[in-house]
């Protein structure tokens, strides 16, 4: 289930999102022109080590490039590839721009940079004795989606469905699609752990997110209500915003199964 699209619309123009995005692809173009061996260095220089923060074992002097400390913040806007980062920049995409007019610009990015802190503390704290460099911004942005279900549970949100050879376009409401993911989250991390589950920081995903729906009720703006306490309880058909070049459904091969609106679920 890959979200889209929401139905949200804000107030304000979301310049902290456009610009932390900016900042991850920028830096990511940047990383893949490096050599596997700089790219490296890069990695184990500004990643989150988690051994490393608790002290149980040194960087060697010639990769360590800011204090330890630091890490917990730079980890945040490297990406370890195109699925990485093209995946946490469509959910920032989507669901960051709400968070941000919820608060300001001012306080969404201390928000945002809090949250990604709490993500690599969770993370660190659940295996302290790894070596393994933990890099992304998907702990921050668990805890964009954590602030947004607590702001917008009744919001609709454009998923992209695969079943078999055919694509579904649904519209689900926020609190089943990112309460899925959360619940995705803690199942996992009940059964990888981090090499069988392929280096997957799924505590950072679940501190991010805790974190996020927590400070929000700090950092919103004065009059900004919870749980959509102003949003109608449902929408007509002509007060849903289309989007005509999916409103259809595809097969996997390209060709047009059918003509539908997009399906609505969960009203």
């Amino acid at each position: 289930m890959i979200p889209l699209h929401d139905d949200n619309p804000t107030t304000t123009r979301p310049l902290v999102t456009w610009l932390l995005i900016g900042s991850c692809v920028a830096l990511f173009l940047w990383q893949i022109t490096l050599s596997v061996r700089d790219n490296h260095e890069l990695i184990y220089g500004l990643g989150l080590i988690p051994a490393v923060l608790f002290g149980e074992v040194e960087l060697d002097q010639d990769i360590r490039l800011l204090p330890t400390m630091a890490t917990l913040i730079t980890s945040m806007f490297l990406h370890g590839g195109f699925l990485h980062v093209g995946g946490n920049m469509l959910y920032l995409w989507i669901f960051g721009n709400n968070v941000e007019d919820s608060m300001g610009h001012g306080r969404f990015i201390v928000f945002y940079l809090l949250c990604g802190v709490a993500a690599g503390l969770t993370q660190a704290v659940s295996d302290s004795s790894s070596v393994l460099p933990m890099i992304g911004a998907s702990g921050a942005i668990g805890g964009v989606l954590g602030a947004y279900l607590i702001l917008h549970p009744k919001a609709r949100v454009l998923v992209v469905l695969p079943i078999f050879i055919i694509i579904y376009f649904l519209r689900i409401r926020a609190f089943f699609v990112l309460g899925f993911w959360f619940v995705l989250q803690l199942v996992n991390s009940i059964i990888f752990n981090e090499s069988s589950g392929g280096g997957v920081a799924y505590w950072a995903h679940i501190g991010g997110f805790l974190a996020g729906a927590g400070l929000v009720l700090l950092f919103r703006k004065k009059g900004v209500l919870l749980f959509d306490q102003n949003r109608p309880a449902s929408f007509s058909e002509d007060q849903v915003p289309r989007l005509p070049w999916i409103e259809r459904r595809y097969s996997l091969l390209g060709k047009r199964v059918q003509k539908s609106y997009i399906k609505r679920f969960f009203n």
